[in-house]
């Protein structure tokens, strides 16, 4: 993907919630963004902020179609620890135990992989080598190009939150894409709204410091989308 510059922060932004796999509520996303499109007028931009796959049914769909962009506006993807379980996967199949326990079955499922080899001893390795030659080359290279937070106005986008105590631009990967407790339970003013997903909720949850938009889409079948602005912040129905 291109690299995506905005420097308006007239510029409102989309945000979209852990997708997991659902690729039938990304493209009614898609839609619903088109709608507002339609009644609010162009100067926007879509973030999507991590977790695309495992659990859900359609990994690969989604990521296929997220390769090309297919929102009506400039877009930016962000990095969720389950891209990261995948990357480590393929770096170190020995670690396919953890990615199985946490949704990694029906990635590999999605892409054609044979999950009746995924039986240690050495099971992990044979499935690794069959997900590198299944995974398309536009598909790595979405993969290799997703950022870890985005900063825009009054908003900070990131998978998971950030750490408490740390300024913004100085957080690790680590915190952006996997922290909960020390962050969930802070009330720290950032400077920022910490805008993120990671941890489901049943409702999108909004406080004075961050936004929630994680609502489970994999299980649920609601996946959130926010229309940001420097005015506030409006839910999308989709």
């Amino acid at each position: 993907m291109e690299d995506v510059q905005i420097t308006d922060e007239n510029t409102r932004v989309f945000a979209i919630g852990d997708i997991h796999g659902r690729l039938d509520l990304l493209n009614r996303a898609v839609a619903a963004i088109e709608r507002d499109i339609e009644q609010y007028g162009p100067g926007a931009l879509t973030v999507t902020l991590g977790d695309y796959i495992d659990r859900g049914p359609d990994s690969r769909g989604v990521i296929e179609r997220l390769c090309a962009n297919p929102f009506p506006t400039p877009y930016i993807a962000l990095k969720g620890n389950h891209e990261t379980l995948l990357e480590t996967f393929l770096a170190e199949p020995e670690s396919g135990l953890q990615w199985r326990q946490l949704g990694g079955p029906e990635t590999l499922r999605s892409y054609g992989v044979r999950l009746s080899r995924l039986k240690p001893p050495g099971g992990y390795e044979a499935v690794a080598r069959e997900l590198r030659a299944a995974l398309p080359p536009a598909h790595v290279d979405f993969l290799k190009s997703l950022k870890t937070s985005f900063s825009h106005g009054k908003y900070f986008l990131c998978h998971a939150g950030v750490r408490p105590g740390v300024p913004l631009d100085r957080q690790t990967e680590d915190d952006l894409l996997w922290i909960r407790g020390e962050f969930l339970n802070s009330d720290t003013d950032y400077g920022k709204i910490v805008v993120h997903g990671h941890t489901p909720v049943v409702q999108p949850e909004v406080l004075h410091n961050r936004m929630n938009i994680d609502t489970g889409a994999f299980a649920t079948g609601k996946l959130t989308c926010v229309a940001l602005d420097k005015a506030g912040y409006r839910f999308l129905t989709i």
